[in-house]
């Protein structure tokens, strides 16, 4: 059956900060073969593609986009032994959530992070010292222009908040990671998320951290309190009072609004510690 997009739809709907413009056209995909039919029609009239998963780590723009938006849908999961062959539709969370529970170490971190395995690979996603690709085997990955490839982790040039996949055109499809046994992997989970809870504003609209932490030793939260930034806001974009390097959207906030406070954060921290804070969510 031929797919059929739709309109009249908002990319707010897709994202954690409720922020973004109408769509021009958007789609589901469930499958590798509806993936490669969306490119194809996509192609055929010209227009531009992008993907979204959960709509964390990004802010998009109030403007109308004039393209066709995919919701990956993809989300098939597997565990054999000590290896789990996941699509890039399902929650990150929960796959670190299971992984846990069926006693295999490696994912713990990812529960409570709000992205599908597709958004984690795509910016390597990371917390308590651990990142997406530490235990990743290889990513399928569907080309805009129909050619289905399977990657090796090691061609990927993984790096802090990076991969390959970002200067790349197509849309990955589903993941293997080899995990290994361990009896502690739940407990280990349940307290990274019981610290996540008590010190990010979970229950509020954000897409996660808004700045790349500049080094190891230094992170951007804390130099952003450290500046008396928490509580300050652009419209309804607020410094989260919980976690500094987290805005909230406490009403009807503008991508507007959110890059104006980016900016301010950023003339601030600068201006008082000669530092220059550099986003880590994708703008469009």
């Amino acid at each position: 059956m031929p797919l059929t997009p739709q309109t009249n739809r908002s990319l707010s709907e897709f994202s954690t900060f409720g922020i973004g413009g109408p769509i021009r056209y958007f789609l589901e995909i469930r499958s590798s073969e509806e993936a490669r039919e969306a490119f194809a029609w996509a192609h055929a009239q010209g227009l531009e593609t992008r993907v979204v998963g959960k709509g964390s780590n990004s802010l998009f723009s109030d403007s109308p986009y004039n393209g066709l938006v995919l919701l990956n849908k993809i989300d098939h999961c597997a565990i054999d032994g000590c290896e789990i062959i996941v699509g890039a539709g399902a929650s990150f969370s929960y796959l670190g959530i299971q992984s846990a529970k069926a006693g295999l170490a490696g994912l713990e971190f990812a529960s409570g992070i709000p992205a599908t395995v597709g958004g984690a690979l795509w910016m390597n996603a990371g917390a308590n010292g651990y990142e997406t690709a530490d235990c990743l085997e290889r990513v399928e990955y569907l080309f805009a222009t129909g050619e289905l490839r399977w990657f090796q982790s090691s061609e990927l040039t993984f790096g802090y908040r990076k991969s390959l996949f970002q200067s790349m055109g197509g849309c990955i499809l589903s993941a293997k990671f080899v995990l290994r046994p361990s009896p502690d992997a739940r407990s280990l989970q349940l307290k990274i998320i019981e610290a996540r809870i008590k010190s990010q504003p979970l229950k509020d609209k954000s897409v996660g951290c808004i700045f790349r932490n500049p080094s190891r030793e230094i992170a951007a939260g804390a130099l952003i309190d450290k500046c008396g930034l928490k509580g300050f806001s652009v419209g309804d974009a607020i410094v989260s009072p919980i976690h500094a390097n987290f805005i909230v959207n406490a009403g009807h906030a503008k991508a507007v609004d959110v890059l104006a406070l980016i900016e301010k954060i950023q003339t601030e921290v600068f201006y008082k510690t000669g530092i220059q804070l550099e986003p880590e969510i994708k703008i469009w």
